[in-house]
């Protein structure tokens, strides 16, 4: 597999490659916030969520293959994330499912497979919980249920460009461009003592999942991928080699086929 951008310098300076047109955007309120979206494309719809401090825009390598694989693309940024706004209220990861909730209502979209990434992929998780009659499946990238799941991050040149494109994006999208560094603050309290689902909890989960895990990610342990994929039932484990938490990024077709090859397991 050819490597493609594994150590963000593209990414860094540029961002993921730009989005397609779309005259489907806006934004939904719910409970105090305004979350935007936008849909691309036509076919069973496949739901993008993701990674904490990012936006819609770090898909730009997963929609067109989407697209042209006959899905409906959903992209959703998350509450307080890119241009979407939050209240004062902390972060929550099942307040953030309720956003994604409200999206689909609006929408009409019944059902729908989720792909989510870290964050994203928690509240994934969540609604494959919390709300299984909506969920298709989930594809779960590189993201704990417990707080025992995550490494002590070990900051590195990969990690340092991939903060420094967030700041420039939030910059350029958030309604309130200015305040970076709080935002970073609120995400990371959360990120403290969130999200803690015990055993038992994933033992309820009947929505098709895959656990996907990188061979070098940077926060989350591979023996609790291993432990997720053993304590909820029927889900498929995925190792994905040679890149890390950003993999979507770095080789995106390496990516790109372990979504096809999970969404071509699921109905919507």
């Amino acid at each position: 597999m050819e490597s493609f951008d594994d150590d963000l310098i593209h990414f860094e300076a540029h961002g993921a490659a730009p989005l397609p047109a779309t005259g489907n955007a806006g934004f939904v309120d719910n409970d105090g916030a305004r979350i935007w979206y936008a849909t691309y494309g036509a076919g069973t719809p496949v739901i993008l969520l993701h990674g904490g401090l990012g936006h819609s825009g770090n898909w730009g390598y997963q929609v067109p293959a989407l697209v042209s694989a006959g899905h409906r693309a959903v992209l959703i940024d998350s509450r307080g994330h890119g241009r979407s706004t939050r209240d004062a209220r902390p972060f929550t990861y099942e307040l953030m499912a309720s956003d994604v909730l409200a999206v689909m209502d609006a929408l009409h979209l019944d059902k729908a497979a989720i792909v989510g990434w870290s964050d994203g992929a928690c509240i994934a998780l969540i609604l494959g919980m919390t709300a299984p009659e909506r969920i298709a499946g989930v594809f779960f990238f590189g993201c704990n249920m417990d707080p025992s799941g995550t490494k002590k991050i070990a900051p590195g040149a990969i990690i340092n460009r991939c903060f420094a494109r967030h700041a420039m994006d939030y910059a350029q999208l958030s309604a309130t461009p200015d305040e970076f560094i709080a935002f970073v603050g609120a995400v990371s309290e959360m990120m403290k003592t969130q999200p803690n689902y015990p055993a038992r909890a994933l033992a309820d989960i009947r929505v098709p999942v895959a656990i996907v895990q990188s061979e070098h990610d940077e926060f989350i342990k591979r023996e609790h991928a291993e432990y997720l994929a053993r304590s909820i039932p029927g889900a498929e484990l995925v190792l994905l080699p040679g890149v890390s938490h950003f993999a979507p990024l770095q080789r995106p077709a390496l990516f790109n086929g372990a979504v096809r090859d999970f969404l071509g397991k699921v109905a919507s």
